[in-house]
């Protein structure tokens, strides 16, 4: 067997407020019957005023560190249950500045020490870029122990008077821990799929705020600093763009679709799902959903899809697991593993 990255702990946190449908609906010119016709959504969670994406990322971590050494300390894994992880990979588009990066001041709140850490930025693809990029760390040796997080606060770029933006987007963090370990083990992270195309850019996009507006006099134009996404053609290349990325791993490493036990995709939509699920030929059984009660939650997407299977007795240890995403970028990837016996402890907010 190879050295190979194992997943070994998992974490999510979430905002203590919800926003429900209704509330929505006696702001904007929407209802929850529009909300959930066109989303899947019921609720989301949203920041309170001070909170930033680091919080919510420091409180997931920290679960998943300790549901890491849970489980290390009631199975021999072959590695101490204290080892330090030695590595943080954050996945965000909306740190708590534009610079630093955010990951350092998550590890150093933490208590993990002068670790390298930084940020990934691929919007909803970004924890399985960050996961691919620990991972990839971790197999040639750099790093012995990585906590991986997808943490972002969407709430704080969305115009407040744009209906669909706010119906769709919430505010969270998920992480996950990895370790060395060999291929052949439950949690081991059997292969990757990656890809983007650069010319979608401005399909799902901040317009203000980067290097472009700020090289131009003046402030930037009305609007530009907050999030905007073309939804239609976003729709279209999200589904085509998951299904052939998930195919593609799928010949990979050997599954068919039949043989996957649980999908957990990015979770923008209720639509989206269902249509990469006919693209694979899924059952609705083999598809993990949790956007009616976080909404999309960019990068904590998948991570926070995860602990609720888990949570849910949905996700059994044994069970071959597909992770796909799509995000700006355009950008896209699939992960895949089987699931391992994990401590987990009480399920997130």
């Amino acid at each position: 067997m190879s050295r190979a990255a194992v997943l070994c702990g998992l974490g999510g946190s979430l905002p203590e407020r919800i926003v429900s449908n209704e509330e929505l609906a006696e702001q904007l010119d929407t209802s929850d019957r529009w909300i959930r016709t066109r989303t899947g959504i019921g609720q989301r969670h949203v920041v309170a005023p001070g909170q930033s994406t680091s919080d919510l990322a420091v409180a997931a971590g920290a679960q998943a560190l300790a549901s890491a050494r849970a489980t290390a300390g009631r199975a021999d894994h072959g590695v101490d249950p204290v080892d330090p992880v030695d590595l943080v990979v954050l996945a965000t588009s909306t740190p708590d500045r534009p610079c630093p990066a955010t990951a350092p001041d998550v590890a150093h709140r933490l208590g993990l020490g002068p670790v390298p850490s930084f940020d990934v930025s691929a919007v909803c693809t970004g924890f399985v870029y960050a996961l691919a990029t620990a991972a990839s760390m971790i197999t040639a040796g750099i790093a012995g122990r990585a906590l991986v997080i997808g943490a972002d606060t969407f709430s704080t770029i969305l115009d407040p008077a744009d209906r669909t933006t706010r119906a769709i987007f919430g505010d969270g963090a998920g992480a996950v821990v990895l370790r060395a370990g060999d291929s052949g083990e439950p949690g081991a992270l059997l292969g990757f799929d990656l890809g983007s195309d650069g010319s979608g850019a401005d399909l799902i996009t901040v317009r203000a705020g980067g290097s472009r507006q700020r090289s131009v006099p003046g402030p930037a134009a009305e609007g530009e600093e907050f999030f905007t996404m073309d939804g239609r053609p976003v729709f279209t290349r999200a589904v085509l763009d998951m299904s052939r990325s998930s195919q593609s791993l799928l010949e990979r490493v050997g599954w068919s679709a039949a043989e996957v036990d649980k999908v957990v995709a990015h979770q923008a939509n209720i639509r989206i799902l269902n249509a990469v699920g006919e693209q694979l030929g899924l059952e609705e059984k083999q598809i993990v959903a949790n956007l009616d009660r976080v909404g999309n939650t960019v990068a904590a997407s998948i991570p926070l899809a995860l602990r609720d299977a888990v949570a849910g007795g949905e996700l059994q240890p044994g069970h071959r697991v597909l992770l796909t995403g799509f995000g700006g970028g355009l950008t896209w990837g699939s992960a895949a593993l089987v699931w391992p016996e994990l401590e987990t402890g009480r399920p997130h907010r």
